[in-house]
């Protein structure tokens, strides 16, 4: 797939995915979204202070040796095909432990925690009144 295919597939995916439910569910999603993740990353940061440490991500590029095939045209102007052992590039992801510092990932959980309180409020309203809005019919 070329370059540019590919990432104007991925620039359409999440219209693509919001498109998908019923008005009520892309209602509720779009006028929650800050609020979840807000817990998303409340509970990331909860978990790092759990376990002393969080966790990052690199990409490390490794060579793999793996099957390539060739063609060519033999003196009767078939096309050939050939198997041959090569070296392949691959990306993969590699997950690694990082220290924290318990003292600032408190006070970042603190200021999620009153962030996410005082987005609670409003996240519970426009809930209602999607529901109020979009009422899903009972089959």
């Amino acid at each position: 797939m070329p370059r540019n295919t590919a990432l104007a597939t991925l620039a359409i995916l999440p219209l693509l995915v919001a498109a998908c439910g019923t008005p009520q569910e892309r209602c509720i999603s779009k006028h929650t979204r800050e609020y979840r993740n807000v817990s998303n990353l409340l509970q990331e940061v909860e978990a790092n202070l759990e376990r002393g440490y969080a966790w990052e991500e690199r990409q490390v590029v490794r060579d793999r040796l793996t099957h390539c095939r060739d063609l060519y045209r033999d003196r009767k102007g078939n096309v050939q095909t050939t198997i041959r052992p090569c070296w392949r590039d691959y990306v993969d992801i590699e997950r690694y432990r990082v220290p924290i510092d318990p003292a600032a990932e408190q006070r970042k959980r603190d200021g999620l925690a009153e962030r996410k309180a005082e987005l609670e409020g409003t996240a519970n309203a426009y809930v209602q009144a999607c529901k109020k809005a979009f009422p899903e019919e009972k089959t």
